[in-house]
């Protein structure tokens, strides 16, 4: 097992395509990785020259370029980890009175 492997990080760039939407059904902007490349926790996405305003009514879907930066192995076990306690975050429960009229 190769110890320098668990806290390398790897980075490569890939295109991508950015959907933005700004109208009065939605308000959306999406980027999606071109090709078969997995996103994998703790991994970081870095879109290049991305638009961030268009009109209102507008559609756009534009082809950029985007850095990965792939955790190391640490991270990517430090991410699972946490993510397990952050999930409760998410988690709203109340006990309140309620009165039947």
């Amino acid at each position: 097992m190769n110890l320098l492997g668990l806290f390398m990080r790897q980075t490569f760039l890939v295109p991508c395509t950015i959907i933005i939407e700004h109208s009065a059904d939605s308000l959306h902007a999406h980027v999606e990785i071109d090709g078969d490349l997995e996103i994998r926790p703790g991994d970081e996405v870095q879109v290049h020259d991305a638009p961030s305003v268009i009109a209102f009514g507008e559609r756009l879907r534009v082809k950029r370029q985007a850095t990965v930066i792939r955790a190391s192995k640490i991270e990517r076990l430090w991410t699972k980890f946490t993510g397990l306690f952050e999930m409760n975050e998410l988690y709203e429960v109340s006990f309140t009175e309620r009165r039947i009229l």
